[in-house]
Parts: C-alpha cells; structure tokens; sequence
C-alpha cells in the first residue's frame, strides 16, 4: 500500500483528531460512525469489559492480541474503547491510533507506525494507544509487529491487534506473547466470544436472578447447591429462555432480533454463512456451507468420523473434510472436544467430538437451504454446554482454548460415556478437577446417565431439560441452571 493510501486511511479513520483539533467535541464522530450506526439498530445495551483494562487504564507498555469470531463485534468493542479513551481528561484524542488492516502487507505495518505518529506530532512525544483491527489475517504480521515493539517507540505503548483466526504459522506466542511483550498484566491472549447465556438473559429483562458462577470443582458444593434451589421457581422460566437462547445464541444481533421480532433473519444467517464461507470453504460454492454445517450438527454428541463425513459430503478425500475443520477451529466457529483418560489427558489416535461455538450457526442449514433438518435442542444443549465449560476454563487459564485443553469426554466401556470428564485446572496451590458433567436434556428418566457418572466418579452433574433432583450423589440440574453455574 503506498504512503498516499496509507495516510488517507489513517486520517479517515480517525475522525477524532480532527475534532480535537478544532477544540471540538471528541466524541461528535459517534454519531457518524457506521460501525457504531449499524449497532444501535440492534442494541440491547450488552457492553463486552474485554478490554476494560485498555480503556480505563494507564496508557503504557501494555499488548492484547484479541480474538474471536466473525460478526460477534470486535470492530464495534474497539469504537467503544475508543470513544472510552476519547473521553477521559488524561488522554488527548490524538494519542489514539485506529487502523484497519484489510487489504494491508507485514511492511505496510512499520510505514503506517511512522505515518500515524507524524500525522499526530502536535499532540508530542507521548505514548500511544495503537488499535490495530483484523491484523492477524495478514501474512507476518507477528514478525513484523515484533520488530515494531522491539526496535521503536511502539515497544513503550498500548497495542491490541484483533482478528477472526489463529494461525500456528504465525507464531505469535513466540513472537509477541512471551518475554517482554509487556508488563502490564499476562492476560495478553484473549477471546471475544458470543454472548453467555446469563448476558442473554439480562439482554432480554427476563426477571430471573442470576447466581454467580461457581469454580468448577466445586459445582456441587454448598454455595452452588443454595444457588440451585434459589432457581428452583424459575425452572420452567428457565427452560422457555433457555430454548429461545438455543434459536439466537450470542450473537449480539441475533439476540437482539429474536428480542424485537420473534426470531433471528434471514439476511444475518446469511451474514454468516457468508462469513464461514470465507474461512471455511472459499474454493467450493457457497451453498457447500449449510451442507457441511447440517452434517455437523447432525453428527456433534458422537465421536466425528472424518473418512464418512468426506463420503457424507461428497469429498473426494478425508483430507478435505479434516481441513474445512481445521479451518472451523481456527476461525472460532467451532470446537474440539477429544477423548481423554480419567486424570483429563488427551487419549491418542482417538476421535474428537465436534461443537459449533454458538447455537445460532447450526440454524444455517434449514433456514438457509430447504430439505435441510432442523437443530436437535438435545444436540444443542450439550454444544452449548460443552462451549460454557471451555470458556469457564480458558477463563481460569487463558490460552487453553487455542491450545484446545480444555473440554474432553470419557468413554466408561460398554458403550457409554461422559460428556464431559474431569480435567485439572488451577485451584489457588494445587490443580483441581472439573466436576464430570453429562447433558441429557430431558425431563425424565435421567438416572441411567447418573449411574454411569456415578460408577466411574462417585459424583458429578447429569443436566437435564427440567428435572431438579440433588439428594443423590449426582445431581440432576437443568441445563440453563448449570449454564449460569458455569459462565
């Protein structure tokens, strides 16, 4: 990109300068903005604190790499961060540096650094805050970036780079993540995931209380057993949102439209599938997209053959059906949960299950596509408790989503299994266990999963459609209430 390009998008996409200029408003830009225009048409007041720390904090040495799926709002929490920074008495607007990289090369980043500081000289030799949206999409940017923080005064300020995708090619935990990429903090990886189901849930007022989230080795300890029965008027409440969140998952718009109009349009699930497509299948037809998300969903509470899923689809090769997952994981859109060992240590030469990260995307095919079967809630319930539990981990240890160490199920014999099995993570001195947990979502008949936990574990949690039952070893909770439990 040459200097002329460059300079023209760091001035139009900092309208705030000008303002600050001009001894204006900083924040008049808001109301122009067309990222922040296109929001408020679905805002339901959900506000992600992601990068709070950024906002409210001081303006140092500080880098966020930020990731997460597609149309979930990075672009948005960066205006916001943005309008924050905009609006503190410390920091003057032209500190702020915002540049979408689309369309950018690794050397354009070093050019565009030199360009940006000239552009706000007036403001003096004070540190920067540098927002950096969809940088990771570029091909190395993280060598590029680290020369960038090694070799110039960008190593002394505030960086966050955001992205749909992690690509292990772009060694960015050896590049930016380790040493001294910065000393305030070590949550420097970080995740912009959809909605949880409790932000769902105030989105829409429902009035039901929502407990706090519990450690997860201690999910059927005191403090969640009277959380538990403190919901215990609300469970058929629960179990109505509980099914609508399974219709609009966490996509801020989604949830918004099933809010207004009963349900999520057509024109965002094609905003989607659109997206998909683009990291998923962008060499075959788009409608390939519904076809090989319907075979996921159809396929998501057993193990995935990938050789009969290639056949199912009509690829040539195994391969081509293990690179479209690949290519689901690494752009968030989907997760793996492999077989592992009573102490959580993945089993080798094994096959993993695999969950769609929102329960929107699942509705693709039959919206979308007609013949297509519609989402089974009972598959539903165990992806989107499967994906609370992993984000409740990568929480508790921020990377072991990408490392993909979080989740795994357990096969007991004869069959059976645990969804999800115990696995160790930090407990103040020492790892603790997860709670085994089982998804049966069904408003009966839930011992027989019970037993099997119970044989193996001698506790653990079956979740159920609305069956509440804790005077037994293994609980039956239902599945929105250990939602809540978890996240």
């Amino acid at each position: 990109m040459r200097d002329d390009q460059l300079r023209e998008r760091l001035v139009d996409e900092n309208p705030w300068w000008r303002a600050a200029a001009a001894t204006g408003s900083a924040l008049d830009w808001q109301a122009a903005d067309p990222v922040l225009r296109a929001r408020s048409r679905f805002d339901l007041g959900y506000r992600p604190q992601v990068l709070d720390d950024v906002a409210q904090g001081p303006i140092d040495d500080k880098l966020v790499v930020l990731r997460g799926p597609r149309r979930v709002g990075k672009s948005v929490l960066l205006k916001d961060t943005i309008a924050a920074l905009c609006g503190r008495r410390d920091v003057d607007p032209r500190q702020v540096i915002y540049l979408p990289c689309d369309s950018m090369r690794a050397l354009d980043l070093n050019r565009a650094q030199k360009l940006g500081r000239d552009l706000t000289r007036s403001v003096g030799r004070v540190p920067r805050v540098w927002l950096l949206d969809e940088v990771t999409g570029i091909r190395g940017w993280s060598e590029a970036l680290k020369y960038l923080r090694d070799n110039t005064e960008l190593g002394a300020e505030t960086v966050v780079c955001t992205g749909s995708s992690w690509d292990e090619a772009a060694q960015v935990e050896r590049n930016l993540l380790a040493g001294r990429a910065g000393t305030s903090g070590t949550d420097r990886s970080r995740i912009l995931f959809p909605m949880r189901f409790r932000e769902v849930l105030q989105a829409w007022l429902a009035g039901i209380p929502a407990p706090p989230p519990q450690p997860l080795w201690e999910l059927q300890g005191g403090a969640a057993r009277e959380s538990i029965y403190q919901l215990e008027l609300y469970v058929s409440d629960l179990d109505l949102r509980w099914q609508a969140y399974l219709t609009s998952g966490g996509y801020p718009r989604a949830v918004a439209e099933l809010d207004s109009t009963g349900m999520v349009s057509d024109a965002f699930l094609a905003d989607l599938a659109a997206s998909v497509h683009r990291d998923v299948e962008s060499s075959s037809a788009e409608d390939s997209v519904p076809l090989l998300i319907s075979e996921l969903q159809r396929r998501s509470t057993s193990p995935l053959d990938l050789a009969d899923l290639a056949r199912a689809l009509g690829y040539a090769k195994r391969n081509a059906a293990e690179l479209r997952v690949e290519r689901l994981i690494h752009s968030f859109a989907a997760l793996r949960c492999p077989q592992c060992d009573d102490q959580g240590s993945k089993v080798d030469r094994t096959r993993s299950k695999l969950y769609l990260i929102d329960p929107v995307l699942s509705w693709i095919p039959s919206r979308l596509r007609s013949g297509l079967e519609r989402p089974d809630f009972t598959h539903l319930t165990e992806a989107a408790l499967g994906v609370a539990l992993a984000r409740a981990i990568n929480n508790l240890q921020p990377g072991r989503w990408q490392a993909e160490d979080t989740i795994g199920y357990l096969r007991t014999g004869g069959g059976r299994e645990v969804d999800f099995a115990p696995v160790p993570v930090p407990s103040g001195h020492q790892p603790q266990p997860t709670t085994p947990l089982e998804s049966r979502w069904v408003a009966t008949n839930w011992r027989q999963e019970a037993r099997v936990i119970e044989g193996r574990f001698r506790r653990g949690i079956v979740a159920t459609r609305t069956v509440l039952d804790l005077e037994k070893s293994c609980w039956a909770v239902p599945a929105p209430v250990l939602a809540l439990l978890l996240e």
